[in-house]
């Protein structure tokens, strides 16, 4: 029997892509309360997440990083950003424009995470028929 990790990239991706979905709903949320009174805008940050659990250390392969992850925190929490800004009157910080743009980055990301997904998985399926 052999140990293999041959997954822990689709794994991270994954996790990655289920973040991303996630932040595309609390984007889609602020636009839904840009009219609300008092509302403050949400954000999800994963970047810094899988940085800090990857580490950044020198002389450590991604491949070893990767496999060493700890896929359990690899789930970051919503926050709410800049909850004491707000340049309306009514006190919210939800700008339109600025949600279209991350909502529409944040729909690339996804479209690239899956799409990178479905490589590996196309490459896990030609070393297997080899």
């Amino acid at each position: 029997m052999f140990s293999t990790n041959v997954y822990s990239y689709i794994n991270v991706l994954n996790k990655a892509a289920n973040a991303s979905w996630k932040r595309e709903e609390i984007i889609s949320n602020n636009l839904s309360n840009v009219n609300t009174p008092g509302y403050k805008r949400k954000d999800l940050d994963f970047q810094t997440t899988l940085r800090t659990e990857l580490g950044n250390m020198k002389y450590q392969t991604l491949d070893d990083k990767v496999a060493h992850a700890n896929l359990s925190r690899l789930n970051p929490s919503p926050y709410i950003d800049a909850a004491q800004y707000s340049y309306r009157v009514d006190k919210n910080n939800v700008d339109v424009d600025t949600e279209n743009v991350e909502l529409a980055s944040e729909k690339i990301r996804y479209d690239a995470l899956t799409d990178s997904m479905t490589q590996e998985f196309a490459r896990l399926k030609m070393a297997m028929q080899k």
